[in-house]
């Protein structure tokens, strides 16, 4: 047996993201493939003091929630990591790790726990980055994710997150690939999609030759898809083609707006969560005609402009200059311009000064990244205290640091607060939490 490869383990919990945990001697292991319960075999992929990083090698007594993942390369791509739960499974686990960490981390409890919310299992990430790597030896390009806790690219021809129409094409698109004159030269590929068009942005570190873009225009009519290319920043993504149409567009038919995006910028990756999160945001924030809100890392506007449907003013602020710029397309020609405006700044840095030129509002909408919003939270006073706040979280951690500021020191409680699947088979928990003043 490979010096590695232990005996058999009884995991007895979870951890946050995803892997099993179990004990033997003094040592804590945390497994990836490992469900509460199972008796597994595992080998060793990290060590760290008295923690191992392992993988489950051999289940030898399975749990009733543990199902066969929806794809071949699950174990050894890096993309997911519970595909081996059974769905309904994920979300409880999720739940509990959000409610969890609300406690733990924050010492806070909301009032009200919303009813979790997932939709599609597979097929529904409708915008990914894949790595590109030519390898000499195999004289082959390779398209894909990371494997699992290594900087080595998954040899894998498809991906069951992504819709089919992509999946299928991995592997044509590895052939493809290895036939342009700088196949070693594409690091990587952005896939974006308005569930319409189906756009994959090239990144080049040396130019198509007129071959190439041949080859490229050959198979992009034969599959019914959209091949960009990007040098640099965002000024340098363009189609193959001048005759192809730049403006990308997704709608929110339930609010009756049209978003306009480039095929790289900040989108949300699921559209099917995405609608009913707006739904939730809105719900809670209850905007009404008159009232003054502050949209924070507002992006394009995916949350503002429906905020402004319902009358209210809307400023959206973002750091991103681009997006400021695609805010403001987005507003104008949704013809909501005279309610809506957009301002760059940087909410990281932003200073109490900075702030209060904003003016006070009624209400704020905060979607800030992982990192959280602890400067901007920290800067809330009684001269510009909203009386109510929506947070939207991609990090319960970070969510749960700034709940305990808000509660504990800014006079607000906790009214609300759930998750949605954003991000089915990974450890990844979107939530939204709903903040108001105490009377």
């Amino acid at each position: 047996m490979d010096a590695d490869l232990l005996d058999s383990i009884l995991i007895t919990s979870i951890d946050h993201e995803g892997r099993g945990i179990g004990h033997q001697n003094d040592k804590t292991l945390f497994i990836d493939n490992a469900l509460i319960n199972e008796t597994v075999r595992f080998k060793v992929l990290k060590k760290k003091k008295n923690i191992l990083f392992a993988r489950s090698e051999e289940i030898i007594k399975a749990s009733s929630q543990r199902v066969t993942p929806i794809c071949t390369s699950y174990g050894v791509c890096g993309g997911c990591s519970m595909q081996h739960f059974e769905p309904s499974s994920q979300l409880a686990y999720k739940q509990r790790a959000f409610e969890e960490t609300l406690r733990h981390v924050g010492n806070v409890r909301p009032d009200v726990i919303l009813s979790p919310i997932s939709g599609p299992s597979h097929s529904y990430r409708h915008k990914a980055r894949f790595r590109v790597k030519f390898v000499e030896k195999k004289q082959k390009v390779l398209i894909g994710f990371n494997e699992k806790q290594s900087h080595f690219l998954t040899d894998m021809t498809a991906c069951s997150v992504i819709p089919s129409k992509i999946s299928n094409l991995l592997g044509p698109l590895q052939l493809l690939f290895g036939q342009l004159s700088i196949k070693d030269q594409i690091p990587q590929i952005e896939y974006a999609s308005n569930q319409t068009r189906h756009i994959l942005v090239i990144r080049i570190l040396k130019e198509l030759s007129d071959t190439d873009i041949r080859t490229l225009q050959l198979f992009q009519e034969a599959n019914d898809i959209e091949f960009w290319t990007q040098t640099k920043g965002y000024e340098t993504i363009q189609p193959i083609l001048e005759v192809m149409s730049r403006e990308i567009i997704y709608s929110n038919t339930e609010f009756g707006l049209d978003f306009f995006f480039q095929p790289t910028s900040f989108t949300q990756i699921n559209p099917f969560i995405n609608l009913i999160l707006i739904r939730r945001a809105m719900a809670l924030l209850q905007p009404k005609k008159g009232e003054v809100i502050f949209d924070f890392f507002s992006g394009l506007g995916n949350f503002t402009l429906p905020i402004a449907t319902f009358g209210s003013k809307v400023l959206g602020i973002e750091g991103d200059s681009y997006l400021v710029e695609s805010g403001i397309k987005n507003a104008s020609k949704n013809n909501l311009d005279k309610n809506v405006n957009f301002k760059k700044l940087d909410l990281f840095n932003t200073k109490k000064d900075d702030l209060k030129l904003l003016g006070k509002a009624d209400k704020w909408l905060i979607d800030p990244p992982r990192d959280g919003a602890l400067n901007l939270i920290n800067l809330i006073s009684d001269d510009i205290q909203p009386k109510k706040i929506v947070y939207i979280s991609c990090n319960p951690a970070t969510l749960a640091r700034d709940a305990h500021i808000l509660v504990t020191e800014k006079g607000y409680r906790l009214s609300k607060a759930g998750i949605l699947n954003m991000f089915p088979h990974t450890s990844h928990v979107e939530s939204i939490a709903l903040f108001e003043i105490n009377e």
